[in-house]
């Protein structure tokens, strides 16, 4: 299958559907509206991130037919995305509890791990570890906190947007070099071209937001992708884990400090580091786009070497993450 017909068609459909959907959220007043706790300060309109969902489910069965994907995994997307894209959507048009939502959540995983089969063995200094069925419990924990970080790091401007193109463009090209046989490059390719065509309507300055039908669909997807990924070659789950540094790492950082701290870890806040530093710089644009380019400049070329079978995963890990934990801190992440 030729990339242009992934890229172009994919990009090109989710624009138009953005542009439709954001008409639609000004028509019914589905607005997301400035609080005390907001990066925003005018009413702007949400939920365009159903124009990702859209695309990339209407896609999946091509791949699949295609055998880009195989049937497990086709399931398991399909299965795991229209679930956390619907409890989102409606948690955008009238609020669901917090409980509800995660339980939810844990459904989706579940099922996702059900056809996927739970954690990779992986390598930790030497040592392979395989997890068993304890695994699959580690799994169904991974993919519910990173679907969560997602929407906890939708915050500003484009971030969202930009983390998943870059992160979905390197792991695709990852993948390609790694698995090229196996056609699964094209899948985060998908995701990465569905996104870029909603992200010309939140970025710079966002004309809708994502929403959390569009963050958990996206924060999911990235976590099964990289499973499977892993499932082929386990040194590609530790270059995903380190690709996607940027957000495990702030969200990480802020929700451990405000445990210990015994803050309501499950109320709208404004404590992560990428929303100190947009304050700092009073603007949104440059924290977006320097997260793109830590992605690329700084934690791409690391997940390469671990990819590539230069370097151990846990010490890719090691790496990459020490200098966005120091970053997290002095920006004053989990802080008031």
């Amino acid at each position: 299958m030729s990339v242009t017909w992934i890229v172009l068609p994919s990009f090109a459909a989710a624009f138009l559907l953005t542009w439709r959907l954001r008409h639609h959220a000004i028509a019914t007043k589905l607005l997301d509206m400035p609080t005390a706790r907001s990066s925003h300060s005018v009413p702007t309109p949400r939920g365009g991130g159903l124009a990702i969902v859209a695309v990339v489910l209407t896609a999946l069965p091509w791949l699949w037919l295609h055998g880009s994907l195989n049937t497990g995994f086709f399931l398991a997307w399909l299965g795991a995305g229209v679930t956390v894209a619907l409890v989102g959507w409606w948690d955008d048009r009238d609020h669901v509890a917090a409980r509800w939502r995660l339980l939810v959540h844990f459904a989706a995983a579940g099922w996702a791990i059900f056809w996927l089969g739970g954690l990779p063995q992986l390598g930790f200094f030497g040592w392979e570890v395989d997890f068993g069925w304890f695994g699959q419990l580690l799994a169904v924990l991974y993919l519910v906190w990173l679907l969560n970080l997602y929407n906890f790091m939708d915050g500003i401007d484009g971030i969202a947007g930009i983390e998943a193109i870059t992160v979905g463009l390197g792991a695709a090209f990852l993948t390609w070099l790694a698995l090229s046989g196996t056609g699964l490059w094209m899948a985060p390719l998908l995701l990465a071209a569905a996104t870029a065509g909603f992200l010309v309507w939140n970025f710079p300055s966002a004309r809708i937001f994502m929403g959390d039908a569009g963050s958990g669909f996206v924060g999911i997807s990235l976590g099964m992708l990289s499973l499977q990924a892993g499932m082929l070659a386990p040194e590609l789950f530790w270059a995903w884990v380190i690709l996607l540094g940027a957000f495990i790492v702030d969200a990480t950082f802020t929700l451990l400090r405000r445990l210990l701290r015994g803050d309501r870890v499950y109320e709208a806040h404004r404590m992560h580091a990428y929303q100190h530093a947009a304050r700092r710089m009073g603007s949104h644009a440059p924290i977006s786009i320097a997260v793109g380019a830590i992605n690329l400049f700084w934690l791409l070329p690391i997940a390469m070497l671990v990819g590539l079978g230069v370097l151990s995963g846990a010490a890719g890990i090691l790496i990459a993450y020490a200098p966005l934990v120091v970053l997290a801190s002095w920006l004053g992440a989990g802080a008031d």
